[in-house]
């Protein structure tokens, strides 16, 4: 990948932003062990880790949110104790990995949130509010209108809107907490130009980047340094002459990581792949949502001890397509088949019976209760399935715990504490324990797993421990629907690869081992190029 042009280095100016030896500890645990971090003016400094590392944690100790119980933080030079208030003073601004916007509200109204300008010094001028937005997204190349609902944006949007509040506040270094965790590839290059073209704004810019990503190849395209955490602490720093992403990929997780992929996997049993009927079988189907129709005419099949993927950039009705399989949704019109069975009508709780297992989208919304514990977690959907104590009507919280405990540590989660809040988990574990919980609470493993963005925001080390869980489960004879944003993710697993634009399958390609599927077709399909698309 080719790396973006970078901004000229200015090693006169004083630093930014300084962390000298930053302790923060929650409850007894120190998520930040005595880090020391410098960001200059006109670099990209990369902030690299596992989930659970202490990267947001620093992030948030450097903006104020949280207050460290040892060392030294200094803005442009200067000791502080540091609050929100004058880190957005000193011209620091934090982007959030899940966005902090108003949805009832307009682009505009959110940007200029709490610093309104005003008429008279009292009434809040809309026209030139809108008018301020729509100029500064124009200079910096983040064109949004400005007097949009924020609900009515896609998530890329959604990203530019967060970055330009910053810039609305003056913001000269901007903490950027996984910006393209949920952008699709073509949104992230995008991204990741902009940022670049900040740095370039005039020769003497002196504004700077602190990013948190997984994300290796991002790393290699932006950053003049990598700083790479691991357990609390900084454990190694590359300059850009040095990077590796072998190099930093061993420092991120502490030892060789090798990609999983079907080249290395066992063959499944011939008898699977040769079942009579598929285990998943979608026909025709037709979705609607607030009024407008998400998913038209689709049909697609997913054999035993398969995995079938579907491609397409965010907002093309992959979301819909799986509440619908899921039975969050209803269909309009057409089938969904388990193996012989007709599912179409009928609600959660029976298509769970029937062997169906899903992993949604969003873990934190959809997948966990924060405030429950582990084995709370993993009970959730299972209750009947799982024997209860005397009289058949108390819940049997030894054999749950235990129950808990040996699929946790199966699962790789850490920590394996059954009675830990899944909010004190990583978002990498915390994925560990949605997919454990669809594939490994249950006596038996499901027919068909529905798989929704598995690896979205979750470290190297958790990505390599999920693939190799979902392709265990397809040697076993699970089906599954891997639905992803991360190509790569849909190249290394998947035996055929569907492409989802404007609610329609547009393509049905075979995904050889040998021959992949290539980044190029699979952008350009998404994009809708060469696509014939009905209505």
């Amino acid at each position: 990948m080719q790396a973006l042009n970078r901004a000229p280095r200015s090693e006169t100016l004083l630093p930014l932003c300084e962390a000298e030896a930053v302790s923060v500890r929650y409850d007894q645990k120190l998520a930040n062990d005595r880090v020391s971090l410098t960001v200059k003016p006109g670099e990209v400094v990369a902030l690299l880790g596992e989930n659970g590392a202490g990267k947001s944690t620093l992030l948030h100790a450097l903006y104020g949110l949280v207050k460290p119980i040892a060392g030294v933080i200094r803005y442009r030079g200067q000791t502080v104790l540091p609050t929100p208030e004058r880190a957005i003073a000193a011209g620091l601004g934090l982007i959030h990995q899940h966005f902090l916007l108003v949805p009832t509200l307009t682009v505009a109204e959110n940007i200029v949130l709490g610093q309104e300008p005003r008429r008279f010094g009292v009434l809040v001028d809309q026209k030139r509010a809108a008018q301020q937005v729509e100029e500064l997204g124009l200079r910096h190349g983040m064109a949004v209108s400005p007097n949009r609902l924020v609900s009515e944006l896609s998530v890329g949007e959604a990203q530019r809107v967060e970055i330009l509040k910053a810039l609305y506040r003056g913001a000269q270094l901007l903490l950027l907490d996984e910006p393209t965790a949920v952008l699709t590839p073509g949104e992230a290059s995008r991204l990741l130009a902009t940022l670049r073209g900040l740095l370039n704004e005039g020769v003497h810019s002196d504004r700077a980047l602190l990013i948190v990503t997984h994300k290796l190849d991002e790393v290699l395209q932006i950053a003049d340094r990598a700083v790479v955490m691991r357990t609390g602490r900084v454990v190694e720093e590359f300059q850009r002459c040095d990077f590796s992403a072998t190099a930093i990929a061993r420092a991120m997780v502490g030892r060789e990581v090798h990609a999983v992929s079907r080249v290395a996997r066992s063959e499944v049993d011939a008898t699977i792949h040769g079942a009579s009927a598929p285990a998943l079988r979608v026909q025709d189907l037709v979705v609607e949502r607030e009024g407008s129709q998400w998913v038209r005419r689709v049909s697609l099949e997913v054999p035993s001890g398969r995995i079938v993927g579907i491609a397409g950039v965010a907002g093309n009705g992959q979301s819909e397509l799986v509440a619908a399989i899921a039975g969050l949704l209803p269909a309009q019109a057409g089938r969904i088949c388990l193996g012989s069975a007709d599912i179409t009508r009928e609600d959660v709780r029976s298509r769970s019976s029937r062997g169906l297992a899903v992993v949604p989208e969003d873990r934190q919304r959809h997948g966990l209760v924060l405030d429950m514990t582990l084995a709370e977690n993993l009970l959730l959907g299972h209750e009947a399935r799982l024997s209860y104590g005397p009289g058949q009507w108390l819940l049997d919280l030894s054999r749950i715990r235990a129950m808990a405990s040996s699929v946790l540590e199966k699962a790789e989660v850490r920590p394996a504490e059954p009675d830990a809040q899944a909010r004190a988990l990583s978002g990498g574990n915390q994925q560990k324990v949605v997919l454990a919980r669809a594939l490994a609470v249950a006596q038996e493993l499901p027919k068909v797993l529905v798989a929704a963005q598995p690896t979205r925001g979750v470290d190297i080390g958790a990505i390599e421990s999920i693939h190799r869980t979902l392709l265990d489960a397809r040697d076993a004879g699970c089906a599954i629907l891997l639905v992803s944003a991360e190509l790569s993710e849909l190249q290394s697993l998947c035996d055929r690869i569907l492409v989802m634009y404007r609610g329609q399958i547009v393509a049905s390609l075979d995904n050889d081992p040998q021959s992949p599927v290539s980044r190029e077709q699979l952008g350009e399909l998404m994009a809708g190029v060469g696509t014939t698309v009905e209505g």
